[in-house]
């Protein structure tokens, strides 16, 4: 047993030097890599890793998975990167002996502290981008969408297994320290996450990978004659072999999942009413916790058709109403977004307000107002990339006493439009972020301060006046009265 648990020590203790710098065998398959570990004390049998150049398909993952999550605690982390491939860890991880430029050291402490992390470097495409779907086949839960500050509110049982996911942003910059920034950022976030849930004393098993890879592998075919030698790149096929790429990468995109249709609401042939949303997710607290249900599944994809029955438009108001079944215990469940169009005189155009959002659950009806914050011409379509009712809401109770106090709603790249909507597509979206950021607002009076402090030193200098008499020591000496 000791022998394996060093095994499993070594094995984690050299992840960013070794294993991520043997790279899988080139190929034109789509690759991320994915790691898993488990909190302190959580004791797991050690899993066989694939050989090396092995891409691990679905049904391979669904097995690593399966045999992990069985002997594992069923609170499940899953941090979720857009993109992410080997090279971010052999460029940014530190690998060639310069651990204090690491940008992953929450992530490297993490594997280093679980007796039997489990390290692919190679997993295809289409395997990472089901993962959820098979976790929450394995754990028969609904995977809720989060982020630290919420999970500091929610308070988890050991008892009862949970799917969180936690989303994590890669954009490419323009020089290696902004990338190298925004990885070291999304290793703070699963430094907080793990925080949070050793303070709540709450065993955990944690997986970190994406959803595609964030550079491309590029294969260089020997032509036949050549003897296997070095070649450059013909220019006469080049091109063309560029081209081809390009367009399976159109491809690719349209093709992935999560890229899916907008809700589309018709009235006498012509559509009236869009929505889109990342991630469409209730909550209610009973006793004492909250219990979570995503609703995107059932909401948005290929082959879903939701339930529009009550739904309405005319040039004053729409009426969206999405109709659910056994949502959170409850049999019948509504998600109702009422929008109304109104002429407002200062501005002299007319603007569409997102006036409620209702949940309507066995006779019962939860109301937030959001005509104070969700808001938009009228030609335009209204995009947020998140609107919640905690954490700088934007929907708020309509009272004190009204139901929607027990709910908590969470919409993540939420865009809506509900008049002079043309086609199946969005108008020009008016975006919720504000002009003049906190960031802005601080620099601006940090420059006021600056140039109040210059001009009251530029304003003492001129104030000064040159003596205009001078003692000469050869000479009798000056005297200065006392009094004018």
């Amino acid at each position: 047993m000791a022998t394996a648990r060093m095994r499993a020590v070594h094995r984690a203790s050299v992840l960013f030097a070794v294993v991520f710098a043997v790279l899988p065998s080139t190929t034109g398959e789509e690759q991320v890599p994915l790691m898993l570990w488990r909190s302190e004390g959580s004791a797991a049998p050690l899993l066989a890793l694939p050989p090396a150049g092995h891409i691990v398909g679905s049904a391979q993952l669904g097995s690593y998975l399966e045999t992990a999550l069985n002997s594992s605690p069923r609170n499940l982390l899953l941090f979720l990167q857009d993109k992410l491939s080997v090279e971010d860890f052999t460029v940014y991880g530190g690998a060639f002996g310069n651990k204090q430029d690491s940008a992953f050291p929450n992530l490297e402490k993490a594997l280093l502290s679980c007796s039997s992390p489990l390290v692919l470097p190679a997993v295809s495409g289409l395997a990472s981008s089901a993962v959820i779907g098979q976790l929450q086949d394995q754990l028969e839960t609904s995977p809720l969408y989060m982020d630290a500050d919420t999970l500091a509110q929610l308070r988890l049982n050991a008892s009862n297994p949970a799917l969180l996911v936690f989303r994590l942003p890669y954009s490419v910059g323009v020089d290696l320290m902004s990338m190298k920034d925004v990885l070291s950022g999304n290793d703070e976030v699963i430094g907080q996450v793990m925080s949070i849930m050793k303070a709540q004393s709450v065993p955990y098993t944690a997986i970190y990978t994406a959803l595609r890879p964030s550079r491309e592998v590029s294969s260089v075919v020997l032509e036949a004659g050549l003897g296997g030698g070095r070649s450059l790149l013909q220019a006469r096929g080049y091109g063309r072999d560029r081209n081809r790429n390009r367009e399976k990468e159109r491809e690719r995109e349209r093709e992935r999942p999560g890229l899916y249709p907008p809700v589309e609401y018709k009235e006498d042939g012509s559509s009236c009413i869009l929505l889109w949303a990342g991630n469409l997710s209730v909550s209610i607290l009973r006793s004492g916790r909250w219990e979570g249900h995503d609703l995107t599944p059932t909401t948005f994809g290929e082959g879903v058709t939701p339930r529009l029955q009550g739904s309405s438009c005319d040039k004053s108001t729409s009426r969206l109403v999405l109709n659910y079944e056994n949502v959170l215990g409850h049999r019948s469940f509504k998600l109702m977004f009422i929008m109304k169009q109104r002429h407002f005189p200062v501005s002299a155009r007319r603007w569409f307000t997102l006036d409620t959002v209702e949940l309507e659950y066995d006779g019962t009806r939860a109301t937030f107002n959001g005509s104070r914050h969700i808001y938009a011409p009228a030609e335009y379509s209204y995009r947020c990339e998140y609107v919640r009712s905690s954490s700088y809401p934007a929907l708020v109770p309509r009272s004190d006493k009204d139901p929607a106090n027990q709910w908590r709603v969470y919409f993540q790249d939420f865009q809506i439009q509900g008049f002079n909507v043309t086609g199946s597509d969005f108008s020009y979206a008016s975006d919720c972020a504000g002009f003049f950021s906190p960031g802005i607002w601080m620099g601006l009076l940090t420059s006021l301060l600056m140039v109040l402090v210059l001009t009251y030193g530029l304003h003492m200098i001129m104030q000064l006046q040159t003596m205009d008499r001078f003692d000469d020591p050869k000479g009798p000496a000056i005297s200065v009265p006392q009094t004018d």
